[in-house]
């Protein structure tokens, strides 16, 4: 039996189809569906829909379900669509009639957009502790190292001397633009649709204002039309920034990938985090980094494939944002396990010293010794010059001493401004807020 249902079943192969993945997925929904119905049914006492005795129960009711998923004791019965049904008929199954009175001023699809909502910005809270982490791995590794010179690249090709310190500084820095992405994607999500209904809210007079207190949200999604427009969009904005975090793990990756490299030889790694040949004794491989590259960058089209599933849509809901969850939800647990294993790697990273005393990376210094005329006097297009032809008549002479004393250069890391930069943006997201709203639903 479906909630929707009246005299006439669906085909079973129809049933099939439009149900989808959805008892899955569901299941990540299913503590965040909990949460919504605390908060409604609260709301609903409020306007006399229920009364104190009902709300009681229900509220006990609710919680001994919350306490099952969260020990893993929760599934869907076998003739159950989704996640709201389950938990609909298990209330009505217990109470009877109040159990039937829960979805009272509610859609299906304002009870799964709050849902979302609410397992989004969990999801995001649990990605930035890992990120923060990380961040902060990148900045130790790149004060440890800062001395450790390395050559740079433009176009692959020998261009100056750089450093881990800047190679580790640089890629936590990116991870501090990325957390300023992710921060914009929580203030969208952090808005409650609850109430929308189907789209075009209710002649109840139901309190959203109390709703978006109880479950923590910052703010509502006001117009009841919009609130339904935003499943999608919001979707696609919080894959966004998820990729901008993706793109920064597979560049780093790329990198290591290059510098294990045994024509590079820069970095190797302990021998249990690489792995072997089925028939060359001597490999290495960086199947770890190859792999958070692949991952991370199917991350960065999580974004484009949300936009073209929700493309040219008319305002309403439609059952195409269904599939919706099929990428996001298994984006993040993807994404997070990308930031732990590179976390895990580059803490046992292995960096090679005086790599730049080969002299085949002696040309890395031209600009230096041009620098060095410019300084004593010499027009910058004399010195270009003076130095083209030492290196073309084989007479260029150099020396590894390096003078870099601006912000953000080799000798001025400014690691702590890049830390600074971080908390700042940390700062705005209000983790706690939403934690003790959320507690006192379950006390």
């Amino acid at each position: 039996m479906k909630l929707w249902q009246k005299n006439i079943a669906s085909l079973k192969e129809v049933e099939n189809f439009t149900v989808g993945k959805d008892r899955e997925l569901d299941l990540y929904l299913a503590p965040f569906d909990v949460l919504g119905s605390l908060a409604h049914i609260q709301m609903l006492q409020t306007i006399n829909l229920l009364t104190t005795e009902e709300l009681v129960v229900l509220q006990k009711g609710l919680k001994e379900i919350y306490k099952d998923i969260q020990s893993g004791k929760f599934k869907l019965d076998e003739d159950v669509e989704d996640i709201h049904s389950q938990v609909e008929m298990m209330l009505t199954k217990k109470f009877g009639d109040t159990g039937k009175k829960i979805h009272s001023a509610r859609s299906r699809n304002d009870q799964v957009l709050v849902d979302l909502k609410l397992y989004m910005r969990h999801e995001i809270e649990m990605l930035v502790h890992d990120v923060k982490e990380f961040f902060t791995l990148l900045l130790q590794q790149s004060e440890k190292y800062k001395t450790y010179l390395l050559p740079g690249y433009t176009h692959l090709q020998l261009a100056m001397p750089s450093s881990f310190g800047l190679w580790f500084g640089a890629y936590a820095e990116s991870l501090a633009d990325d957390m300023i992405t992710l921060q914009a994607a929580y203030e969208v999500v952090n808005k409650n649709p609850l109430g929308s209904a189907a789209g075009f809210g209710s002649s109840f007079p139901i309190n959203r204002k109390l709703t978006t207190q109880l479950l923590g949200f910052e703010d509502l999604n006001y117009n009841v039309v919009y609130a339904q427009m935003s499943r999608g969009k919001t979707e696609r904005i919080v894959a966004q920034a998820l990729a901008n975090i993706g793109a920064t793990l597979s560049r780093l990756s790329m990198d290591a990938c290059l510098y294990l490299n045994q024509n590079f030889d820069f970095i190797s790694f302990p021998a249990e985090l690489t792995t072997g040949s089925s028939i060359m004794p001597h490999k290495k491989n960086p199947d770890v980094f190859e792999l958070i590259r692949a991952h991370c960058n199917r991350i960065q089209a999580l974004p484009n494939e949300i936009m073209l599933m929700a493309a040219n849509l008319p305002s309403g809901y439609h059952r195409d944002l269904q599939l919706l969850k099929e990428h996001l939800i298994p984006a993040f647990e993807n994404l997070r396990n990308c930031i732990s294993m590179a976390t895990l790697m580059i803490k046992n990273i292995e960096i090679r010293k005086d790599i730049l005393l080969d002299k085949k990376y002696k040309y890395l210094f031209s600009v230096e010794e041009m620098n060095k005329l410019v300084l004593q006097g010499t027009p910058l297009r004399d010195a270009y010059k003076k130095i083209g032809m030492d290196i073309e008549n084989n007479n260029f002479q150099y020396n590894l001493q390096l003078n870099h004393t601006h912000e953000g250069s080799i000798g001025n890391l400014q690691n702590d401004a890049i830390e600074k930069m971080m908390n700042k943006v940390l700062s705005r997201f209000n983790f706690n807020k939403v934690n003790e709203a959320l507690q006192k639903l379950l006390e």
